[in-house]
């Protein structure tokens, strides 16, 4: 896995798969032409390198000149190609093949072919490592074919994600985000934390407990944990960009996640909205938030049982346990609203055996 500008790529071809299908490509050029001079015309940028480890397999006389057209910007085609090098002068009459490193919509193909056509070339071909089947127009032959791939952005070996990645031997593909995102509810004594160990393993997530990632970070004296703490200490609320922060850098420590379960943030509208800002900017969303539900009296006597043996003080009074339900139901009714109306809330009976709950909680992951 490599990670170029803000995305991630994973190996898709090796390097010893690329240059069998720069010998495919040489091979099959040589057979119909080692009894001629073709010129041929890299497209730059991202067929110097295929140019250059063809020529080393196409031992004969042949000349070699470039032309420089763009028509991708980031992940895209612009749709519009533009023409930054021209065709060499000396192609009339001559046998001229075009090196291409890649062949996908046929946009810039197209433009190719019209600036041949405006010279007295004898003849004009077209050959290209790679070949995008699934989305080409099919306007145009293409000669040669080195290698058929699917409809994948692909980097390395000449072939950019804003300009970087061509220095790589190998081709890498976009790792796509077919990501699960929750969001999970539950009052104090629900087992969040439990089903959260439990899901993370089965759905390959990375849980985020707030908390945890505050006592983290504040432990290990980060920026952002001393920038916090320095709120705490304060008797003030630790902003959400902080806290967004943080979670974002919980984020991008784990790039091989199949998703993440946030617990414990967001806790208002306005960090919901922050939290669907950062995950729009990182192509993610929240797919589902999930509130495990509980009748007061059970996770009453529930904490208290736990209050025996955590010692914690919160999990002994009883009035305090139902104040920090309170709490929670105030601070969560918005919360569901806003998720309801985006078709996005799941409620789900907290009551039974872990795993009764667990198979609950992938009824509700597994429709996603």
């Amino acid at each position: 896995m490599i990670k170029l500008h803000d995305k991630y790529f994973k190996p898709f071809l090796s390097e010893a798969q690329v240059l069998t299908a720069v010998k495919k490509v040489a091979e099959k050029i040589a057979k119909d032409y080692k009894d001629k001079t073709p010129i041929f015309v890299g497209v730059l940028n991202g067929a110097f390198m295929f140019v250059s480890d063809f020529l080393k397999e196409y031992q004969h006389p042949c000349e070699v000149s470039f032309v420089k057209l763009s028509s991708y910007s980031g992940l895209s085609s612009t749709g519009i190609v533009e023409t930054l090098l021209d065709v060499p002068d000396n192609v009339e009459g001559r046998s001229i093949i075009i090196l291409e490193d890649i062949i996908d919509t046929g946009r810039t193909l197209k433009e190719l072919v019209h600036l041949f056509s405006n010279t007295n070339a004898k003849e004009f071909k077209i050959a290209t490592l790679f070949h995008k089947p699934s989305i080409y127009n099919g306007e145009y032959v293409i000669d040669y074919v080195g290698m058929e791939i699917p409809d994948k952005f692909i980097v390395g070996y000449g072939l950019d994600y804003n300009e970087q990645g061509r220095n790589l031997k190998e081709i890498y593909q976009l790792k796509e985000n077919h990501m699960i995102n929750l969001v999970l509810f539950g009052k104090p004594g629900a087992g969040k934390g439990t089903q959260a160990e439990f899901l993370k393993e089965k759905y390959n997530l990375k849980h985020i407990s707030t908390g945890d990632v505050f006592r983290y970070n504040i432990k290990n004296g980060t920026e952002l944990g001393t920038l916090a703490k320095s709120y705490i200490d304060k008797g003030e609320l630790v902003p959400d960009e902080v806290t967004i922060s943080m979670l974002q850098d919980e984020v991008e420590k784990n790039p091989d996640a199949g998703g993440f379960i946030f617990d414990g943030f967001p806790r208002t509208t306005t960090q919901a909205d922050a939290l669907n800002t950062f995950l729009e900017s990182k192509d993610m969303k929240i797919d589902a938030t999930i509130a495990l539900e509980a009748n007061d009296e059970i996770l009453i006597q529930r904490l208290l049982e736990r209050g025996k043996v955590s010692g914690r003080s919160d999990d002994q009074d009883e009035s305090k346990i139902r104040f920090r339900f309170d709490e929670y139901n105030e601070k969560t009714a918005p919360l569901k609203e806003y998720y309801t109306t985006q078709g996005k809330f799941h409620s789900v009976n907290g009551i039974g055996s872990i795993e009764e709950i667990t198979e609950r909680l992938s009824a509700v992951i597994n429709s996603l």
